[in-house]
């Protein structure tokens, strides 16, 4: 495949278009991250129930949580956790592997919770995969309490050039045939990576969480930028 930049027709999709994408992949998702991503995502899961920090009793709001794999740290320290996802067919092979979990479908951008009841609100992979970023923002800042915290872990861009272009290299020409290998939807893969070179770097998301009323935005790089986590609280 070759090298190319980012595709509009792979990029313009409705969020309807996108949850079926999700749904079609949702049995062999937590597979197919693991190896394209090397292993690399076990360890940026850890990082960000580190940061969320969950404790017994806290409410806890894990969006885009998928087949809510994402949760189960925060539910093991004891928390309250809902998953929230807007792709039926992730919930449904979620609920099959944790039936005991609070699986919820819901729409990022018009979250189906109250104001202020959760302590701490995180998102992993999905919020470049929402049609309204900042709409995300302001509903993640509304659903948590005075003093409560967001964790966004994202794909987002190396810090060194000379990475940066073999990393590039990788999403544009070894991703799309690896996936072929060990994925159900190949073609959800070429999205992914289009949407990931797409996706505003460090400083910009940074940014886009204090304009949507977040404090003390800050941030770190994982995996040499590959990953960033922010993290924020609601003042």
């Amino acid at each position: 495949m070759k090298n190319r930049g980012v595709t509009r027709a792979s990029l313009d999709k409705q969020p309807h278009e996108v949850a079926s994408m999700f749904d079609d992949v949702a049995a062999r998702y937590d597979l197919t991250n693991d190896v394209l991503s090397l292993g690399q995502t076990r360890l940026w899961r850890k990082a960000v129930a580190r940061a969320v920090d969950a404790r017994p009793g806290q409410y806890v709001l894990d969006l885009a949580a998928g087949t809510a794999t994402s949760s189960m740290p925060y539910a093991e320290a004891g928390a309250v956790v809902v998953p929230c996802d807007f792709s039926l067919g992730m919930l449904r092979e979620g609920k099959r592997r944790h039936p005991e979990l609070p699986l919820t479908a819901g729409d990022a951008t018009r979250l189906p919770f109250a104001d202020a009841v959760f302590d701490a609100v995180t998102i992993s992979f999905g919020l470049r995969n929402v049609q309204d970023t900042d709409t995300a923002l302001r509903e993640l800042l509304r659903v948590t309490k005075p003093g409560g915290r967001v964790v966004i872990c994202e794909f987002s861009h190396p810090t060194w050039a000379p990475f940066r272009t073999v990393y590039t290299e990788y999403l544009m020409r070894a991703l799309p045939p690896v996936a072929t290998a060990v994925s159900s939807n190949p073609d959800a893969y070429v999205y992914l990576a289009d949407s990931i070179r797409a996706w505003p770097a460090q400083p910009a998301l940074a940014a886009r969480l204090q304009s949507a009323g977040w404090t003390s935005v800050a941030w770190r790089n994982l995996t040499g930028g590959i990953v960033a986590l922010h993290r924020a609280t609601r003042a």
